[in-house]
């Protein structure tokens, strides 16, 4: 079955656009083009889509974990060696929630979940 159309873009809402694309850049490096104050794109050398952020400012951070399920969506960040990337990552701001053995669950500066994998 053909596709419509390709992947653009993740857009995550949250408070300062700028202040989450900084942090999103020390998890996966990339370019950021801000469009105003309210919208701002990191553009990831390699992949088509990009990561955007928009500004919101009746932002509520989901809730992880949720038993209503309500986590909204996650990023999985592959990195080589999770105890290896994890002082990184709780130093660019991240919050770390839990730890399994192949992934460990993290909350970005405004709340969103994500993931390291390897």
């Amino acid at each position: 079955m053909a596709h419509l159309g390709t992947l653009h873009s993740f857009v995550l809402d949250c408070p300062d656009p700028r202040a989450l694309a900084e942090f999103y850049r020390g998890l996966v490096g990339g370019t950021i083009q801000a469009d105003g104050d309210d919208w701002v794109d990191l553009r990831i050398d390699g992949i088509g889509a990009k990561l955007s952020f928009q500004q919101s400012p009746g932002y509520a951070a989901p809730v992880w974990p949720s038993d209503d399920g309500d986590q909204q969506a996650h990023l999985d960040i592959a990195v080589p060696d999770l105890a290896g990337a994890h002082d990184d990552v709780l130093a660019l701001g991240a919050r770390h929630i839990e730890s399994h053995d192949t992934f460990r669950v993290y909350l970005d500066p405004v709340g969103h979940p994500f993931c390291t994998v390897v």
